[in-house]
């Protein structure tokens, strides 16, 4: 069977693709390649200079060394949609992908700070958190950061709930971790039991999802629950710290059988931020609506007269731990933006000199010198 994507009989709900996501959005960018003989296809993993491709005819294999460019953030990844060559070509090549919807970036943990792009065109961000372990609220915030930044809808999903024998004690947890992510979604899940499962089932059912999470989190149990199939390799978890080896060890795209398309990726064990000022201030987002408020535009919420985000603190309605969360990734992100922007490094670099002028004057007149002078 074959399909001509610049035709108007096309229609992308009933293409062989359409479960891998395809659409009249991907239909329409494609069609100036459909006219020079290529074929579009769904990158569902990436190796060594080489990818599967799910295409129209099934998944295949291609080279990718028309699409490794320098930039780490341009190389091609899981979840791209493919420019391919037509079949029968040995080595069959990816010569180009569509412009990406969205993507989820994250620092590398080199010296360099280079971005990473885990997975490409992605409608949600599953950040899968065990209840095995004592909840890392500042982890969390982490995650949606960078998933609000990836311009796809965070999710929560509190997975090994079968551990929590309490109710009123789930439900004590879930609402802490509303509390920490205002605007998202939180799913207590357990794979064992199925609790959940299939509301989460539902929410993915269109569209395109990533798993995330730290390694022994869950995220494999989770997917072979939304997959109906033992698709991914699951090990045991230390009981001590609820860590154990990397299940999954590369990123892998599947359909899912009640509709929508998974990631799955790899326990992270860093999450640097990448560029994600937007995203911090997304999780933080009561914390961005009081600095309106605050007397001094400029406010750093510090000492500041005037500052309602410190007037929230004090009457308590802000917590101190999310007030140092923000403002620490606040940092995080400054710095790793500052490495690749020389303007915003020579900004720090004048505010630093600034406060450090004024810590200085500040000392002098508490010894009774004249401000600004070294004695």
């Amino acid at each position: 069977m074959s399909f001509s994507l610049a035709s108007p009989e096309a229609s992308s709900a009933s293409h062989p693709l359409a479960p891998y996501g395809w659409d009249e959005g991907w239909e329409a960018e494609f069609a100036p390649y459909a006219r020079q003989g290529l074929v579009p296809g769904r990158v569902v993993r990436v190796d060594r200079g080489q990818c599967d491709v799910a295409t129209a005819g099934g998944v295949v294999r291609a080279d990718t060394a028309f699409v490794t460019p320098h930039d780490p953030l341009r190389v091609i990844c899981t979840g791209d949609w493919a420019v391919l060559d037509p079949a029968g070509g040995d080595p069959r090549f990816v010569r180009e992908y569509l412009p990406r919807r969205t993507a989820f970036v994250r620092s590398t943990s080199s010296l360099r700070s280079e971005g990473q792009i885990l997975a490409a065109n992605l409608d949600h961000a599953i950040i899968a958190v065990s209840l095995a372990v004592e909840l890392d609220l500042g982890r969390i915030e982490r995650f949606l950061a960078l998933g609000w930044e990836s311009g796809a809808l965070p999710l929560i999903v509190l997975t090994k709930a079968d551990l929590v024998a309490d109710p009123a004690v789930l439900g004590h947890l879930v609402d802490d971790v509303r509390t920490t992510a205002p605007g998202v979604q939180v799913l207590a899940v357990s794979a064992a039991t199925g609790e959940g499962v299939e509301v989460l089932s539902a929410v993915l059912s269109a569209g395109t999802s990533v798993l995330l999470g730290v390694s022994g989190a869950g995220k494999s149990t989770l997917a072979n629950a939304l997959l109906g199939d033992e698709v991914m390799e699951v090990r045991a978890i230390r009981e001590v710290d609820g860590k154990g080896r990397h299940t999954t060890t590369t990123r892998n795209l599947l359909a899912m059988p009640g509709g929508g398309v998974l990631i799955d990726t790899p326990g992270l064990r860093g999450v640097g931020l990448w560029d994600a000022e937007t995203g911090v201030g997304q999780v933080f987002s009561e914390i961005e609506e009081l600095a309106e408020r605050c007397r001094f535009h400029d406010c750093a919420h510090v000492s500041e007269p005037g500052c309602a985000v410190l007037a929230s603190v004090e009457d308590g309605s802000l917590s101190v731990r999310r007030l140092e969360s923000y403002r620490k990734l606040l940092r995080e992100n400054q710095r790793i933006v500052a490495k690749t922007d020389a303007r915003l490094r020579g900004e720090i670099r004048r505010e630093w000199k600034r406060k450090g002028a004024e810590g200085r004057a500040a000392m002098e007149a508490k010894r009774g010198g004249a401000p600004g002078r070294m004695r």
